[in-house]
This record gives structure tokens, C-alpha cells and sequence, in this order.
């Protein structure tokens, strides 16, 4: 296998929005992705990027992908949130996964962060078995918290 890590390209987001729609369809919310390509590349690759995407290639092929942007954390500093971490079902357990949160991490490290977070879904055991096996702590008392869109359209409506 030919693996190559790298930073992502404007020209591989219509990639990269392929793996994001088959992870949706994994954890069970497969009409739930709204970006598109333009939103990935505006983005990802304007004046003030929002993001920093890296892509694992095999034989010229996108088949991962790990997409991660600061935070900020009152309690530590400077933080890296990762978004997604996305092996192509087909390429699952060839390390893929394990090259890309390498990188992530080697991001992370050069950039002086003192923490490294993301979400796991509580039912995806072979995710959270393979984050703790590189040292993660995965938080299982913790819940995540999110306002979408509708439901800041609706807060700010009562302000």
C-alpha cells in the first residue's frame, strides 16, 4: 500500500465531502450533512481559514481524512478540537487511522497546544478502544451540548 499523509487542497474537497456524507451514513445520520464543497473550500482556504484539513492518499486516491481547528480552553490554553477523523469503509484496519491521528497530534505538538479533543459516539467501540489504545481519555460523563442552527435562530428571536 502506497500511503501518503498531506495537507488537504482546495481541489480535494469534493473528496474530502465524500467521506464526511459516508461517515454520516455510518453514525446513522445520513441526511444530515448540509456543507458543501464551496462551504469546504471557502472555508478551509480563504483569507482566515477556519479549519486545517489533512488527507491520507493511497495509490492517488483519497481514502481518510482529519479535519481540526483551535480552541480555546479556560482551564489549559491553547487546544486543538478535532472534528472528524474519517477512514473510507473499505480501507478501515489498514492503519490508516493510526497515520492520521499520527499527524494530528505532530500538528497539535508543533502549534504549542496543551490539549487534543473530540467526540466519540458512545456505541462506536472499535473508535473509542482505538483512541484509548494511543492514550486518549475518553470522558464517558461528560455530555456534548450543541445549538443548531434552528435553535439559535429561535434564541435569538427571544432576545
Amino acid at each position: 500500500m502506497n500511503l501518503t499523509i498531506r495537507n488537504a487542497t482546495k481541489q480535494d474537497m469534493p473528496q474530502v465531502l465524500n467521506l464526511i456524507h459516508e461517515l454520516a451514513v455510518f453514525e446513522k445520520e445520513a441526511d444530515a450533512v448540509e456543507v458543501t464543497v464551496s462551504d469546504l473550500e471557502q472555508d478551509g482556504f480563504g483569507e482566515n481559514p477556519a479549519f486545517h484539513c489533512f488527507v491520507a492518499e493511497v495509490n492517488n486516491k483519497i481514502e481518510g481524512m482529519a479535519l481540526v481547528y483551535f480552541r480555546y480552553s479556560t482551564w489549559k490554553g491553547k487546544a486543538l478540537h478535532l472534528e472528524d477523523l474519517i477512514v473510507s469503509e473499505a480501507m478501515r484496519g489498514s492503519g490508516i487511522g493510526s497515520k492520521l491521528l499520527d499527524e494530528v497530534v505532530k500538528y497539535g505538538y508543533s502549534l504549542g497546544v496543551r490539549r487534543i479533543n473530540w467526540e466519540v459516539l458512545d456505541w462506536n467501540e472499535p473508535a473509542i478502544i482505538f483512541y484509548e489504545k494511543n492514550g486518549a481519555n475518553v470522558m464517558r460523563d461528560w455530555n456534548v451540548v450543541h445549538l443548531n442552527e434552528q435553535a439559535i435562530k429561535n434564541y435569538i428571536s427571544k432576545l
